[in-house]
């Protein structure tokens, strides 16, 4: 059986593959041409599906595959939860990981606020032969108006988990990915996997 991930982040790639050892995972760019996608959903898990979906029907042999698709991204809620699924291109269109992560800390700035309440979502859309399934990750903890640490991607300088002074960029690999919403949505992905095609299920997620 096979994995096809939706992506050509090599992060997500290498986190995924280290979760789902007894399957061939690949990135959709290995498997054919990569095309563009019109991400054009309301939420995380409308743009999950999008992906997952406009993939999935590209494969010729559906049977052997299974198609993961990850839509994640930090939200404040007194930016009424913007960046939100605007997260990766926040400064714009075209914008890097770094601009979006400095124009959030500059809108931080412009109103005079240090530290404030935050959250990460993650959302997997799986794509099979037995149909379309979603599950969800999320981690909290505040955003603060500076980078910290040179671990991680994305937000990772400006975002300190619940129960912790660091940033996750700060923070070591091993604890980030215990806490991280993508790592709780993988396990809860991997766990739908075995249920649908009868391996082994994990006692807890």
């Amino acid at each position: 059986m096979k994995i096809i991930l939706a992506t050509s982040n090599k992060g997500k790639i290498k986190e995924i593959k280290e979760s789902f050892g007894d399957f061939e995972v690949y990135a959709y760019g290995e498997i054919m041409d990569a095309f563009e996608i019109e991400e054009n959903g309301k939420t995380f898990k409308e743009n999950a599906i999008i992906k997952a979906k406009a993939i999935f029907d590209k494969l010729e042999d559906t049977k052997e595959c299974i198609v993961l698709s990850d839509d994640s991204g930090i939200s404040l809620p007194i930016f009424k939860n913007a960046p939100g699924i605007y997260s990766a291109r926040y400064a714009g269109v075209n914008a890097s990981a770094t601009d979006n992560l400095n124009k959030l800390i500059e809108d931080l700035k412009k109103e005079g606020i240090k530290k404030t309440p935050a959250f990460y979502t993650a959302a997997i859309a799986i794509a099979t032969d037995k149909g379309v399934f979603t599950v969800h990750g999320w981690m909290y903890g505040d955003a603060i108006d500076e980078k910290r640490g040179d671990n991680g991607f994305g937000y990772d300088p400006m975002f300190i988990p619940k129960g912790f002074d660091k940033t996750l960029g700060e923070l070591q690999s091993d604890v980030k990915k215990s806490l991280s919403h993508r790592s709780k949505a993988i396990r809860r992905a991997k766990y739908l996997i075995d249920s649908l095609y009868k391996k082994h299920i994990p006692s807890k997620l």
